[in-house]
């Protein structure tokens, strides 16, 4: 069963927070005064030749992931994640934004972690890079490592927010729950190819359609909650505990992200995603039409668009 996730935090040291979501005015109104600012791209973005000032590389393709574990972007175990975070100079009392360089995509990801790990004071910059520059702020130089003073930061982990797949087939199961699949339609149906090698085709059966990209607009920015809340009504209907899974546990995070704005509250995502349920096993896997494919307002992209496009995560 899935946790409920906690509820954001509205005052710290960086003054009013209104995670989990923060535009680029906010955050420019407030460099430099006690935000961390977490640099999460991941893939041929990893390590972009410019980042916002001072951000810190939070590297879920290096040491934020469990590279023993057979799916990618794993998420490590606390003592693993409690070292890799205070090496990034992260303490408890931080406020933190998350960012990517593609928009709103592997960032949502750092920041389900840190939730999972206990820490609530946690936003996603709406729209990432790519809006930052798009508002005339200024960027950096990014340098070959974080090499500040060592953080305090302790995981107090919280069970049921990220699953595992057992628990992903007994939601299948379970009336009250949803399962949501963050990849592109084709992927979803078994039309497009899988970009992980041995994968099967198609989606869990059960399994609601609903690319990360449909929650997101023009310029990687998430949509509305009135449209985030119409996207998720379609895809779930009635049913308020959700389970979302992608490709490798990233873009699933994208949905947490929209749902969490949406008002929902009892979230979990499947670490291992379609990188392990779609291996060769006995768990089934049907092909087909989506089920409960969110419609895509006015002026919005294509399925698995906006931000990220198909990406594998």
């Amino acid at each position: 069963m899935s946790a409920t996730t906690p509820p954001d935090t509205a005052a710290g040291p960086a003054g009013p927070f209104t995670g989990p979501l923060v535009g680029t005015e906010w955050l420019a109104a407030r460099l430099g005064e006690g935000v961390v600012l977490f640099d999460a791209s991941v893939g041929a973005h990893r390590g972009a030749a410019a980042r916002l000032p001072g951000a810190r590389p939070f590297d879920l393709d290096g040491d934020l992931s469990d590279h023993t574990a057979a799916a990618p972007h794993t998420m490590p175990g606390a003592e693993a994640f409690t070292e890799a975070v205070r090496a990034l100079g992260l303490h408890d009392t931080d406020t933190v934004v998350v960012y990517d360089a593609q928009g709103v995509y592997s960032s949502a990801r750092a920041w389900w972690m840190l939730r999972a790990m206990g820490f609530d004071r946690v936003a996603v910059l709406d729209g990432g890079l790519p809006a930052w520059t798009a508002a005339g702020h200024p960027v950096e130089a990014v340098p070959a490592a974080y090499d500040g003073p060592r953080g305090t930061f302790t995981a107090r982990p919280r069970p049921g927010l990220v699953v595992d797949a057992d628990t992903v087939a007994a939601a299948l199961a379970d009336p009250a729950a949803a399962v949501l699949d963050a990849r592109t339609a084709g992927r979803y149906a078994g039309t497009a190819p899988e970009p992980r090698e041995g994968l099967r085709g198609g989606h869990m059966p059960g399994a609601a359609s609903l690319p990360f990209g449909d929650l997101q607009r023009d310029g990687g920015l998430m949509r509305p909650v009135p449209e985030l809340r119409t996207a998720f009504e379609a895809a779930a209907g009635e049913r308020r505990r959700l389970y979302v899974s992608c490709g490798s546990g990233v873009t699933a995070c994208v949905l947490a992200l929209g749902a969490t704005l949406a008002g929902y509250r009892d979230l979990a995502v499947y670490d291992g995603s379609w990188s392990e349920w779609g291996l060769p096993s006995d768990r089934p896997v049907v092909t087909g039409a989506a089920v409960g494919t969110a419609p895509v307002a006015p002026g919005g992209g294509a399925a698995g668009g906006a931000a990220g496009g198909g990406g594998s995560p």
